[in-house]
């Protein structure tokens, strides 16, 4: 259960005496595409909807633990400097505005993006030589861990006004885990093991086990908030920047970029479909449990089986970022003034029409443990 907020963090009660349940706001990964994760954090701050808990994956977890990390007051400005710490433009842009993503990308994979990531010298040794789990990458994310010390209160996280949960994977064995701050001390290392995507970035060592970002795993982590224990009614607001559904491809490039499109989306719709499921058995075994004789409830045995049953309502609102045009196959390092600024800006529009229609007000039926809102049913 999130803490109690003092009077001067607490958001607008007017905004969120109408949300029924907890506020959660979960943040996939996608390099970049963050950008859009920003201006869904600041439509809901405007809104005076501030999240009671944050889940996020790679670049989510930047996010997240910057909203997490810091009184709300501060929330969009350290967001903001973040952004325009890692703002990479190539300097061609200048006097030649049409020269194409090509430059610009060339230029990130040569000399890295500032405040972020720099190429990891012991990469030139090739690939097959010896570095050691820490090292053995393309870049050095020595910089991303600066920038996060100035922008990051790691001490406010341990007073968990604000819940923040973190995925990575580990190396060894392949697991996914959640460093949740509910019940473990989060440190700078969480944050930088959530965003260790190899080869480009290194592995990151926690409690003498390496992990790496948690979006090779899962990059769908609403599947945290389905999976928690005890559930508590949610408003779950979904920033996701990779849409599943896209056009048939018809060059190799288009084929590439697709590839990646699904492969992290992460089968989000499916894994949605099966908590759906299990959520309404759970809601079924309530109504059984409800149904019985006062005498069959207290026996032993059917106590046990009535513990599995769960009247929570989930509010799943779905915030799809729309493609931008002439975005290539690497838009996840368009880290261009004009990248961020759009992805911000259809974050924010995203996040406020969903807001202004107030979804979660639907009850749904009386079975149903999941009510998702995808972009249609919020405009």
């Amino acid at each position: 259960m999130a803490a109690t907020r003092t009077r001067s963090e607490s958001a607008d009660p007017g905004a969120k005496a109408a949300i029924p349940g907890q506020v959660v706001l979960v943040l996939q990964g996608g390099g970049a595409l963050g950008a859009f994760q920003v201006g869904v954090y600041a439509a809901m701050h405007e809104a005076g909807i501030e999240p009671d808990w944050v889940i996020g994956t790679s670049i989510g977890a930047i996010n997240g633990a910057i909203i997490a990390g810091n009184r709300i007051a501060d929330r969009l400005e350290r967001l903001s400097a973040f952004w325009e710490a890692v703002r990479a433009d190539p300097p061609l842009n200048l006097w030649w505005p049409n020269v194409g993503n090509a430059v610009a990308n060339m230029g990130i994979f040569m000399h890295g993006v500032p405040g972020f990531f720099d190429p990891n010298p012991g990469a030139l040794w090739g690939m097959r030589a010896t570095l050691g789990v820490e090292r053995a990458a393309f870049y050095d994310t020595a910089a991303l861990r600066t920038t996060l010390l100035g922008l990051v209160d790691f001490e406010r996280l341990k007073e968990t006004q604000v819940r923040l949960s973190l995925g990575a994977v580990s190396v060894a064995h392949g697991e996914m885990r959640y460093f949740d701050s509910r019940n473990t001390v989060l440190g700078l290392d969480h944050v930088m093991a959530s965003g260790a995507l190899p080869p480009a970035f290194p592995a990151v060592r926690i409690d003498g086990e390496a992990y790496w970002d948690g979006g090779i795993y899962s990059n769908t982590p609403v599947e945290a908030v389905l999976d928690d224990n005890p559930r508590r009614n949610s408003v779950i607001f979904a920033a996701q920047m990779w849409n599943p559904r896209g056009p048939e491809p018809e060059s190799i490039l288009q084929v590439l970029g697709r590839q990646k499109e699904i492969q992290y989306a992460s089968r989000s719709a499916s894994h949605l479909r099966r908590q759906d499921q299990i959520h309404r058995l759970r809601h079924v075994i309530r109504e059984l449990a409800r149904r019985l004789p006062d005498k069959a409830r207290d026996e032993p045995g059917v106590l046990e089986l009535e513990s599995y049953g769960c009247a929570t309502r989930m509010h799943l609102i779905n915030l799809l970022a729309p493609g931008v045009e002439g975005e290539d196959l690497n838009r996840d390092i368009d880290f261009t003034s004009a990248g961020i600024s759009t992805r911000r800006d259809a974050g924010y529009a995203a996040a406020r029409r969903a807001i202004e229609k107030q979804p979660w007000l639907r009850e749904g039926e009386l079975l149903d443990g999941i009510v998702a809102h995808d972009a249609a049913s919020v405009r």
